[in-house]
């Protein structure tokens, strides 16, 4: 009998502890004082000037602890630099989901570090907001746990091409890319956009990552005598080129996708030869005085006084505004599940970019941009309202599928 009474004991001692802290077994990454996070973003490296955006958003959820948190529970942020190489992205996302336990994902820079991660954080079930590029592999086909909010390379090949053919009358059209499926989903939107309108490129250029010497690939796009190129590059080959072209004399105009739209420091690494390139951004420019800009300015100010106020930045708030708004949503009852109802139930939210709606079958969150151009000293002009794309999306990848 005796016996029978330690094992009641025992049996009790469990029940209370689960009792105690029941949100600590319920769901991963989860308590009822912490919610862990985690971000890959190259910290060093080719991309590196790219690594801002991880820390951009550990700035940003230092600014929500320090708010108090969501529901009493504050974020614990693991940032890993993973140098743009994905082998190492896999090891790292590995190991916040296995050794740090975290709840979901935010951002990550890269499209090929991305894609080396997707298949094994769906498998986990592990949520994912904010993926740090604008590939079509995010959103389609939907992803249970994945949600977009960057516009699609399709929609910013898309409006760049509008832009200069029906505003700018430009009619010999090249486009330089990195080899990759960053720089091959900027390239076939582009083929879209111009067979619309009834045209081809005179010429498409590619470029590795690693690649320094890009004289024989300015050749050839001079070579084409084109009246605009197209830049869907790192931010090191977007300088160089510039620089390659004015040695010699090629003064085409230059316009850029989102990924080289931190203007002052894209103008800084070019010596000044960024001026007149006209380029897509998602988000504020960085002396907007909109309220929620002026709120981000006081955090970095606060939290990250060493890094610089820019759009790479910033850009890690806007890729996870709507995460945040999705774990408030949740109440205190965090789980999985109850996150993807969360997600799945925001419609027209509005952070510091374009509206941003999801649904069970529509992870990419938003289609929209404006257009920019850099002035005399790295200052910027706006040059268009919002504008949202009307691609086909699909038929489009079927295009890159080829």
């Amino acid at each position: 009998m005796r016996k029978w009474n330690w094992v009641l004991v025992l049996c009790c001692a469990v029940l209370m502890s689960l009792a105690i802290t029941p949100s600590a077994w319920a769901e991963r990454g989860v308590t009822d004082t912490e919610i862990r996070i985690g971000q890959y973003g190259p910290q060093t490296g080719p991309a590196a000037l790219w690594g801002a955006v991880a820390r951009g958003t550990g700035c940003f959820f230092d600014m929500i602890n320090a708010e108090g948190g969501i529901h009493g529970r504050k974020i614990t942020y693991y940032l890993r630099d993973d140098g743009y190489m994905p082998p190492r992205t896999k090891a790292i996302v590995k190991e916040l989901v296995e050794d740090k336990g975290i709840f979901a994902l935010a951002s990550g820079v890269g499209t090929a570090t991305g894609m080396a991660v997707k298949k094994y954080l769906e498998k986990k079930k592990v949520p994912w907001v904010g993926p740090a590029t604008g590939s079509s592999h995010w959103a389609y086909p939907p992803a249970k746990y994945l949600w977009a909010d960057y516009p699609l390379y399709f929609d910013e090949a898309a409006i760049l091409i509008n832009y200069a053919v029906k505003t700018l009358g430009k009619k010999k059209i090249a486009f330089f890319y990195q080899n990759d499926d960053y720089g091959k989903e900027g390239l076939v939107g582009t083929e879209a956009a111009l067979e619309k309108l009834g045209m081809k490129l005179v010429a498409s250029v590619s470029v590795e990552p690693l690649d320094t010497d890009l004289s024989s690939h300015c050749m050839k796009l001079k070579a084409a005598d084109p009246d605009c190129v197209i830049n869907w590059l790192l931010p090191k080959h977007g300088a160089i080129i510039l620089g390659t072209a004015a040695k010699l004399g090629f003064k085409p105009q230059w316009m850029t996708t989102s990924t080289l739209s931190d203007i002052p420091i894209m103008y800084k690494i070019s010596k000044g030869l960024f001026k007149d390139v006209i380029f897509v951004t998602f988000a504020e420019l960085p002396d907007s005085q909109a309220p929620l800009m002026k709120k981000y300015r006081a955090a970095q100010e606060k939290f990250a006084p060493k890094d610089r106020w820019g759009i790479f930045f910033y850009a890690g708030f806007y890729f996870v505004e709507p995460m945040v708004e999705g774990l408030k949503r949740c109440g205190k009852n965090l789980t999985v599940e109850n996150f993807v109802k969360a997600m799945d139930s925001i419609k027209d939210f509005k952070g510091i970019g374009p509206k941003i709606s999801y649904g069970p079958k529509q992870r990419q969150g938003t289609r929209t941009v404006f257009l920019a151009k850099c002035l005399e000293g790295g200052k910027i002009e706006r040059i268009s309202d919002w504008m949202t794309s009307d691609i086909d999306v699909q038929k489009v990848i079927k295009r890159l599928s080829r």
